[in-house]
């Protein structure tokens, strides 16, 4: 293709405990892009490559987002690898708070990010001779939807899941071994009927107190290094499974939760309030050439 017939698009590359993704600058929200680009942005051999594609618009110039607006400046249009609309993704907008900082579009301190899962605060501690600070986002409040009964199957082996809103759907399931959960490239099996837009799918292993390790698989991209929605589900039913409710208490509990990319503490606080602290880092930065 001629130059002629060829445009740049502005993109960076950014991860959040190496759950990855392509970002795009779209602050007047210009860019119309429909599954097939997203899903070949994504392409890890002929694309950028993803686990899902960041769109960084302002909340008054998407027709998402417009109602936000008076709240927050910013929309975070997130998309799965495969090009589908995901409500939010906790690793996500940490990287999105780090653009935006970066870009000089915001200043470290307290961020309000709008998202299809409502407007959520983002906290970004300033940077020290260590490196970059860690991002606490409030990641809104935990829902336990109930669906007695759900249940997680790889192969021949079954297990009962919880059921856990963040915003997005997850099932919960914990195991003896993580490798139990075999290769997570296809979706486990779910309990029929109980996500009829799909679900994240955690497995789970205990480490020590108040402290486990997972795996995932995220709908629409797959097993991920990470998933921060994922975690904080996990933290959930973690303290559940451990007889610790905050609500019940009035005392907030905190998880450690180890990942393939790295680790994030999750907080739940007494009126269900869950709170995830963990880094992000913005890698590279260039122009596509289409």
């Amino acid at each position: 293709m001629s130059a002629s017939k060829t445009f740049g698009l502005p993109f960076l590359k950014g991860h959040g405990t190496q759950n990855d993704f392509v970002i795009i600058p779209d602050g007047d929200g210009r860019l119309d892009l429909g599954p097939a680009e997203v899903a070949a942005l994504c392409d890890r051999r002929a694309g950028i490559g993803g686990d899902g594609l960041i769109r960084v618009v302002r909340a008054a110039a998407d027709p998402a987002a417009v109602g936000l607006a008076d709240r927050a400046e910013w929309f975070m249009d997130y998309r799965n690898s495969d090009g589908s609309i995901a409500e939010m993704c906790g690793n996500g907008i940490r990287v999105f708070a780090r653009y935006l900082i970066e870009a000089g579009l915001a200043k470290p301190g307290l961020i309000p990010v709008a998202t299809r899962a409502g407007v959520l605060d983002v906290r970004v501690a300033e940077d020290t001779a260590d490196g970059p600070g860690l991002i606490t986002v409030d990641m809104g409040r935990v829902r336990l939807p109930g669906s007695e009964g759900v249940e997680v199957t790889v192969g021949d082996l079954v297990w009962p899941a919880l059921n856990v809103n963040m915003g997005n759907p997850h099932a919960v399931a914990f195991v003896d071994d993580l490798a139990q959960a075999g290769d997570l490239y296809t979706a486990p099996g779910v309990t029929d009927g109980v996500y009829p837009e799909g679900v994240n799918v955690e497995f789970v292993v205990e480490r020590g107190p108040q402290h486990v390790a997972m795996r995932v698989h995220e709908r629409g991209s797959g097993e991920t290094r990470s998933c921060g929605t994922g975690a904080c589900a996990v933290a959930v039913a973690a303290a559940r499974r451990h007889h610790l409710d905050p609500s019940v208490t009035g005392q907030a509990v905190t998880y450690t939760v180890d990942l393939p990319g790295g680790t994030l503490l999750i907080t739940e606080h007494p009126d269900a309030r869950i709170e995830m602290a963990g880094p992000a880092e913005i890698v590279a930065t260039g122009t596509l050439h289409i």
